[in-house]
C-alpha cells in the first residue's frame, strides 16, 4: 500500500519559494502542500493560492497543520523558526547555509537531534543525476588538484539582490554548494586560505588527502545569461568535470522531494542532514 504524502508546510514567500520549494512540494505525490506563512501576510495569501493552498495565520498555525516544514527564508530567520519547528516534532527541509553563524547552526542540529525528527538540506545539485554520476566516478578518480567555479550576475539586480546576500556576499550564498561539492569528491578540507571579498573570492583549500582544490565565487559578473558553475578534478589520468550549464536542474527537485519524504516517513537520517549543515558553516567560518 502507498504511503500517503508528507504534509509539509512552507516558510517564506520570497522568490525561491515561488519557483522552487512551493511547486516542488505541490507537485507531489511524495509531499502535500498544507500553507504558507511569511512575516508579508499578503505575499504568503497570494504564493498560497497560485499554489491551491491556503495561508497560515502565524508560524504555530502552520506547525498545527504540517508534519514537516521546508524553509524559504533568510538563513537568521530559519535557525530560530526551524529550532521550534524541531521541537515541536516537525521534520526540517532547510536550506544552505544554515544560519549565520556557526553558534546557530549548532542549536538547529540540537534541536533536531534531541526531539528525533529528520533534516535534510537543500543543497541544489547534490540531488541531480548527472553530479552523483560524476562523486560515482571521482571516488576512483586519482585526483591530484581540482578548479571549481560559480559565478553570476544576481547581485547586481534582480530577486537575490537584496537582504543577507548582500550583505555576506557569495562566501555564504555560493560558496555552500562548490564545498560540499569538492569535500564529496576529494575528501575532508583541512585548510582554506582566502583571497578576495566581493566582488570576487578566492579560496584555495587543503584536502586531508593531499589534493589541493580552488573555487571561485562570485555574483556580480554582469552579460551571463545564467551561472557558470562547475568542478573540475585534475589528475595523472586526465580529466574529469562537471559543466552545471549543461544540466536541467529541474530534475533536482523531483530527487529532493521523493528523498526528504522518505526520510520523513522511515525517520532515516539522510546524508545532507543538519548536522552536516554544521560542519560546512565550520568552513564557511574557517575563511
Amino acid at each position: 500500500m502507498e504511503e500517503p504524502p508528507v504534509r509539509v508546510g512552507l516558510v517564506g514567500a520570497g522568490h525561491w519559494a515561488e519557483v522552487m520549494h512551493g511547486p516542488t512540494l505541490a507537485a507531489g505525490p511524495e509531499t502535500a502542500l498544507v500553507g504558507v506563512w511569511a512575516r508579508r501576510p499578503e505575499a504568503a495569501g497570494r504564493l498560497a493560492t497560485r499554489l491551491g493552498t491556503s495561508a497560515a495565520p502565524s508560524f504555530d498555525a502552520l506547525l498545527d497543520r504540517c508534519e514537516a516544514v521546508a524553509f524559504a527564508v533568510p538563513p537568521d530567520i530559519q535557525a530560530d523558526l526551524a529550532v521550534r519547528a524541531a521541537e515541536a516534532g516537525r521534520a526540517v527541509l532547510l536550506e544552505k547555509p544554515v544560519a549565520l553563524t556557526v553558534a546557530d547552526a549548532e542549536r538547529v542540529a540540537k534541536a533536531v537531534r534531541e526531539n528525533g525528527v529528520v533534516s535534510q538540506l537543500v543543497l541544489t545539485k547534490r540531488y541531480h543525476p548527472a553530479t552523483r554520476a560524476f562523486l560515482a566516478a571521482a571516488a576512483s578518480f586519482p585526483a591530484i588538484g581540482a578548479r571549481s567555479r560559480y559565478l553570476h550576475g544576481g547581485f547586481l539586480a534582480g530577486p537575490f539582490a537584496t537582504g543577507w546576500r548582500l550583505d555576506h556576499g557569495a562566501l555564504y550564498d555560493l560558496g555552500p554548494h562548490l564545498l560540499d561539492l569538492l569535500e564529496a569528491a576529494l575528501g575532508p578540507i583541512e585548510a582554506i586560505d582566502r583571497h578576495g571579498a566581493t566582488p570576487w573570492l578566492e579560496l584555495t583549500c587543503r584536502h586531508r588527502a593531499g589534493a589541493i582544490s580552488q573555487l571561485s565565487l562570485s555574483g556580480a559578473v554582469g552579460g551571463l545569461s545564467g551561472s557558470r558553475a562547475g568542478v573540475e578534478l585534475y589528475g595523472p589520468t586526465g580529466v574529469l568535470e562537471i559543466d552545471f550549464a549543461t544540466v536541467d536542474h529541474a530534475e533536482c527537485w523531483p530527487v529532493l522531494r521523493a528523498e526528504f519524504a522518505h526520510a520523513v516517513r522511515t525517520g532515516t537520517p539522510h546524508a545532507l542532514d543538519a548536522d552536516h549543515g554544521v560542519h560546512l558553516q565550520r568552513l564557511l567560518a574557517s575563511c
